[in-house]
This record gives C-alpha cells, structure tokens and sequence, in this order.
C-alpha cells in the first residue's frame, strides 16, 4: 500500500474530547475488551478440549468466537489507548489495514452467522440426513469459502479506499478508520463511490439479514412438528441465533445503506457492533446453551483437579 500523494496520516477525534470523559471511555472500553477476550478464548478453548462439543453448531461458534475476537481486536486497543493520548494520529497504511482487518472479521462474522443458520436449518428440518449433509468435510469447506468471501469483500473495501484523493482536513470524525469516514474526506464527488459501497457492505448486510429471519421464521414454523422437549431445545438454541443476528445486522445495515451523512449517534452505533457485539455474543451462546455451560463447568473441574494433585 502506497500512501496517497497529497496525506500520510490521519487524526482520529475519537469519541470524545473531553479530558474527563476520555478517562471513562478508558475504564469502560478496557473493561469491555478484557471480557470480550475472555468470554470468546473460553469458548474457544471449551470447545477445543471437550469430547461433547463436536457437533457442526459448535465447530462453527468455534469460528465465530474467533472472529469475535479478531474483530474487536482490529478497534478497542486502538480506542483503549488514543482514550489517553492527546493527539489520535493513524498513518494513511495504518487505516488501510485497519480497514482490511474491520472488514475481513466482521464479514467473517457475518458468513459464519449464516452458516450457522444453515446447520440449524438442516438438523431441524432435515433430520435424518444431517449427518451426511453437514458432515465435518463439508464444515471445513464451508469455513474456507467464508474465509476466502471475507478475504475478497475486504480487498473490494481497499480498492475503493485507495481511489479516493486527499486535498483537504486529515481529520477523522470517529475512533476508528473505515470507508464511510474516509469518504467525507475526499475531494471528488463521492456519488458513485458511496453506491459501491451500499452496495458491497450494505447490500451484503441487508440481503444477509432478511435471508437469515426468512430462515428462522422457516424452522420456527417447523418446530410444531416436533416433541415438546425437541421444540423447547430448538426454540433455545435458535433464539440465541436471532439475538445475535439482530443486534449485529442492526447496527450495520444502518452504517452501511445510506448516504454518507452524519448522524449524531453514529459512533455509538458503531461502537455498539464493533465492540458491544463481540462482548455480548459469549455471554447470549454460554447463558442460553446448557451443553456449553456443562462442559465449561467440566474443564474447570478438570483444571482444579490437575492443579490440586500437583
């Protein structure tokens, strides 16, 4: 990545200006990262050592954990410590990364939310050829693809960063760098650029957002057909997928389909699902799922024992 002839690097505003508040954005975002790091590298590892948890759900939550990780991780350090600096200074490469790295992980997210919806599809309403559907080569398939899908939306995302000119402010009104903000920043007539990104992230996050409730709305309808027991379980498990599609999609569809205006609520919304998301997402699949949290109470029990003999 060359940087753009006329800027080398950027100031972040962040998310705010005051001294004192600044200090709160610090303890409460340091707080949130911890968690989120924990919560994810818990399941992460709960789901790598447990014998119960080889299922697809749990092969693909395992994906998502990482995801979760990566993705918080390409912002909250970041905003963590430009929170105690007095002047938020990102290289023009350092933002293009950034970019790369926000975009890779979060459409990562996206596609293994989507795949996810896929296993609960087939082991709800395809029951007795699940096993052969979703087998464990096909699971490794599928990630590898959303690997691949991410890896191709991202580089759109550079591509279309690196067109646009610089002539004016290097000021950045938000804590992190991404297209829309870099928009607001060029100095050409950005109507054509902003379609394209309507319609690689926007239309991405609203056509995935419809097919994933139309989906759910399809094996909620099925769930009659099954016992009372089956149902209570499915319906658990599905709700947990539904309030973490929601309270993701949410927040993107609305940064990533509109006009490149700015809305004073923007940050928030931002940081909602850039970090808020990411830190939810353990506690919604750990809360909500008794197999996890059975087999977490296990490799606990496990650890305090091996450590107890020594």
């Amino acid at each position: 990545m060359q940087p753009n002839a006329s800027i080398s690097e950027f100031i972040l505003l962040g998310l705010t200006q005051d001294p004192k508040k600044q200090k709160m954005v610090f303890v409460i975002f340091f707080v949130f990262y911890v968690g989120t790091l924990v919560g994810n590298l818990l399941i992460i590892v709960t789901i790598r050592s447990s014998q119960t948890l080889g299922s697809p759900m749990y092969f693909f939550l395992f994906y998502l954990s990482i995801a979760d990780t990566c993705f918080s991780t390409t912002t909250a350090p970041r905003l963590i410590v430009d929170s105690l600096s007095a002047k938020k200074i990102i290289s023009y490469n350092e933002c293009l990364t950034q970019i790369f790295a926000l975009h890779l992980f979060g459409s990562m997210e996206i596609f293994v939310l989507v795949l996810m919806a896929i296993d609960r599809y087939v082991a709800i309403c395809k029951p007795l050829h699940y096993p052969t559907i979703m087998r464990r080569q096909v699971c490794i398939i599928l990630i590898v693809l959303a690997w691949i899908g991410s890896f191709i939306h991202s580089m759109a995302q550079i591509i279309l960063a690196l067109r646009l000119p610089f002539c004016g402010s290097n000021l950045i009104d938000h804590y992190c760098c991404d297209i829309q903000p870099l928009l607001k920043l060029a100095c050409i007539d950005i109507y054509v650029m902003n379609l394209l990104v309507v319609f690689n992230s926007g239309a991405i996050c609203t056509s995935t957002f419809v097919i994933l409730m139309i989906s759910y709305i399809v094996i909620l309808d099925s769930l009659r057909n099954h016992s009372a027991e089956g149902r209570k379980k499915a319906l658990s498990t599905c709700t947990s997928h539904i309030i973490v599609v929601v309270l993701f999609f949410g927040p993107c569809i609305f940064m990533y389909t509109r006009p490149p205006t700015t809305f004073p609520m923007d940050k928030m919304v931002a940081v909602f699902y850039t970090i808020g998301t990411p830190f939810l997402n353990p506690l919604i699949y750990t809360l909500r799922n008794a197999e996890v949290k059975n087999a977490m109470r296990k490799l606990c029990h496990v650890r305090i024992t091996s450590e107890s003999k020594r």
